[in-house]
C-alpha cells in the first residue's frame, strides 16, 4: 500500500482529502499541528507527502528541506490557496516535486504524486449526478423508515416524482 502523508491545518480539508485518496489505494496519515511534522513523518516513513504551503505559524516551505532529509525518497507536492511564480520556484529549489493550486482536483492531486499513465489506469471512482441523487434519496427514506409522503416533504418534491425517482436505479457509476 502507498504511504500518503498529508500536512494540513485545515481538519475538515485534511480528513477530506484523507478519504478520497484512501478510495484509491492511499494509506493516508494526516498531520494538523506544525509541530508534529518531522516526528510523524519520521515514524510513518511516508512515499508520498502532501505538503500545504501556509500552515497555522509557519510557512510549508520552511519544512520541504526537513521532510527531505527524513524521507528523501518520498515524492513531495506542495498546495497552496496563495500560487505565485516565486514561491513555486522557491518549493522547487528547496526540493518540492510539484506545486499545484488549491482547489486542487483529485485527479490532479493523484497525476502530481503517481503519474499521469497511472491515473489514467486507476477506476473512476465518481458517481454520475443520478446516482448520487438516488443514494441521498435512500438515506432519508431509511431515516423516515420508508415513509414516502414524510421523505417526499423533507425533499421537497411531489410524493408521486418520488415513486417514480425510486423506481428507476441508475447504474453504479
Amino acid at each position: 500500500m502507498k504511504k500518503l502523508l498529508i500536512i494540513e491545518d485545515d481538519i475538515a480539508f485534511s480528513n477530506t482529502l484523507s478519504r478520497r485518496m484512501g478510495k484509491y489505494g492511499f494509506d493516508c496519515k494526516v498531520v494538523n499541528d506544525e509541530h508534529d511534522i518531522l516526528m510523524v513523518c519520521a515514524s510513518f516513513l511516508p512515499q508520498y507527502i502532501l505538503l500545504d504551503m501556509k500552515l497555522t505559524t509557519q510557512s510549508g516551505l520552511q519544512f520541504i528541506e526537513p521532510l527531505k532529509a527524513v524521507c528523501p525518497d518520498s515524492k513531495l507536492v506542495l498546495l497552496t490557496g496563495f500560487a505565485s511564480i516565486a514561491t513555486a520556484v522557491e518549493a522547487v529549489k528547496l526540493g518540492a516535486d510539484d506545486y499545484l493550486t488549491k482547489p486542487a482536483d483529485t485527479k490532479v492531486i493523484l497525476q502530481a504524486l503517481i503519474g499521469k499513465s497511472a491515473v489514467t489506469q486507476l477506476p473512476d471512482k465518481v458517481m454520475s449526478p443520478e446516482r448520487l441523487e438516488w443514494e441521498h434519496i435512500q438515506q432519508v427514506l431509511k431515516h423516515n423508515e420508508g415513509n414516502v409522503s414524510q421523505t417526499a416533504r423533507q425533499l421537497n418534491m411531489h410524493r408521486r416524482t418520488l415513486q417514480r425517482k425510486l423506481q428507476k436505479k441508475p447504474a453504479q457509476r
